[in-house]
């Protein structure tokens, strides 16, 4: 239930979490009453419940514990400095790309993802790389859910991400941004990305091959670091 709970349904009824979970009104509203109790969840205005800053700490605890995100940072850092834009890391979770770090630049017009963020896979570059680097049977199933629920194809799309080892997106999740991302090799089960955001107006096309070519060694130091803390 806790999770029914996000940056794009911040609070909601009893009835509404009983659809989102798929359980009964009455069980829900019992788990309602639970989370209440533990002081998780409190009521906004009449009827309607909402996460407390109880919550807040198991971010917090979340973060220390993701070990690539950890021994990403500093390179993140790095890429920040040298390519004068948002440096971002994602993570698969089900059908989302998780934001699960991120460093932000110093110039004007930065755009901000905050740890947590989430977007759908086979959404911009982050969510299309993401989604390439699923395993097959799950890529496809994805890929046809997209095409049923969206009407949207985007298999040739993810086959170019695999064969280049990176997509971009042209505005696809905030207007007038570009964004690239590329897989960070880490062994894990859950694929991870490195990903890059700036106003597309500053970054011009031999700029884009730049941070393409730039961000894909950072992501082989990332993917070394982790093997090495692994091993």
């Amino acid at each position: 239930m806790l999770l029914a709970f996000s940056e794009h349904r911040w609070e909601a009824s009893v009835a509404e979490l009983a659809e989102v979970i798929g359980s009964p009104v009455a069980t829900t509203y019992r788990y309602v009453q639970l989370l209440k109790e533990l002081q998780l969840l409190e009521e906004a205005r009449s009827g309607r419940y909402h996460v407390t800053s109880q919550v807040m700490p198991l971010a917090r605890a979340a973060r220390l514990a993701n070990d690539v995100a950890r021994i990403a940072r500093p390179t993140m850092e790095e890429a920040s400095r040298e390519l004068g834009e948002t440096i971002l890391l994602f993570q698969h979770f089900g059908d989302l790309a998780v934001c699960t770090d991120r460093v932000e630049c110093d110039r004007a017009m930065r755009f901000t993802f905050q740890p947590g963020h989430s977007i759908p896979l086979g959404a911009g570059a982050t969510g299309k790389m993401l989604l390439a680097l699923l395993p097959d049977g799950e890529r496809e199933q994805r890929v046809a859910e997209i095409a049923r629920e969206q009407g949207i194809e985007v298999r040739e799309e993810l086959k170019l991400a695999l064969a280049n080892r990176y997509a971009q997106s042209w505005g696809e999740i905030e207007d007038g941004v570009w964004a690239c991302s590329v897989p960070v090799e880490t062994g894990r089960t859950r694929p991870s990305v490195l990903s890059l955001v700036g106003p597309a107006a500053r970054i011009g096309d031999a700029a884009r091959a730049e941070a393409i070519s730039a961000l894909q060694v950072y992501a082989e130091r990332i993917q070394k670091a982790v093997s090495s803390y692994s091993g």
